[in-house]
């Protein structure tokens, strides 16, 4: 499993013209199921992306979490941060997880990101064609592997 966070102040997903769903300041959150990624890897990425520490203190240090600030998380499924690049040009997608599976996993992440935070999680739609529009705050960008925990 693989996600990209983005520290944002303001976040939305448009699908089909119609605004689905929206956020003020808090986290953009791109994610891609592994076929081989288990609820483990659910657990800790959930888990990591709750209490990430980039949202500044009253001395500009990145030192809060979404909790500390009242944050709010948009989470997009995005099965091609699983792209494999090592051959020619076109990227290959056999290792992103099938679409029950990758539905299943994605939508548990989101279930365990509303338990860990105590708020509702916005989500985009699963296989749809999304528009997502965000300002990245700062810039900051994280990145989360589920295969590199260590």
């Amino acid at each position: 499993m693989k996600a990209v966070i983005q520290r944002v102040t303001q976040a939305s997903v448009t699908i089909d013209g119609q605004v689905h769903s929206s956020i003020g300041p808090g986290s953009l959150v791109l994610l891609g199921i592994h076929k081989d990624d288990t609820p483990e890897d659910i657990t800790w990425i959930a888990r990591k992306i709750a209490n990430l520490r980039i949202f500044e203190d009253a001395e500009e240090r990145m030192n809060q979490s979404l909790a500390d600030i009242d944050g709010e998380l948009l989470v997009i499924s995005q099965f091609t941060l699983i792209a494999s690049n090592k051959k020619g040009n076109r990227p290959s997608f056999n290792d992103a997880a099938p679409p029950a599976k990758g539905k299943a996993d994605y939508e548990a992440v989101c279930q365990e990101l509303e338990r860990l935070t105590g708020k509702p999680v916005k989500t985009g739609v699963f296989a749809a064609d999304m528009k997502v529009d965000l300002r990245n705050d700062g810039p900051v960008t994280i990145l989360f592997d589920t295969r590199n925990k260590e």
